[in-house]
């Protein structure tokens, strides 16, 4: 049974920092992309970042890039997004995904994603 576990959320003030985790579970599927989404209160889920499996490629959403850097650790098969100058408008519940197609040609897009985390909250307030 395929599973996708996130953990690191949380509450942080303005300008903190969070780093979010994604372990995945034995599984037969080749992955071969993981990304991170999130979804504010009211608002369509959103792609943050995503990571090719192989070569490492990445790419982000322009609100995060050069605050946010997305890496993986295919031994412990775990992807990490390091979340640093956290800002108001960063608060959502963020949600890890993989899929067995490399798309880091493009932008993370939901709709691309077959298989989902549970979310994990963030919170960004003083």
């Amino acid at each position: 049974h395929l599973q996708l576990v996130e953990s690191g959320g949380g509450l942080v003030q303005p300008g903190g920092s969070l780093r979010l985790s994604c372990a995945t579970s034995e599984t037969t599927l080749d992955f071969r992309t993981m990304g991170w989404f999130r979804q504010a209160p009211g608002k369509e889920r959103e792609g943050v970042s995503h990571i090719s499996l192989s070569d490492g490629n990445t790419r982000y959403a322009d609100s995060v890039k050069g605050r946010f850097t997305i890496s993986r650790d295919n031994v412990k098969n775990t992807v990490y997004l390091q979340m640093n100058s956290l800002i108001p408008e960063d608060t959502a519940d963020y949600y890890c995904a993989a899929t067995i197609f490399d798309l880091t040609l493009a932008g993370p897009r939901p709709r691309d994603y077959d298989y989902w985390g549970q979310g994990t909250q963030v919170t960004v307030s003083s």
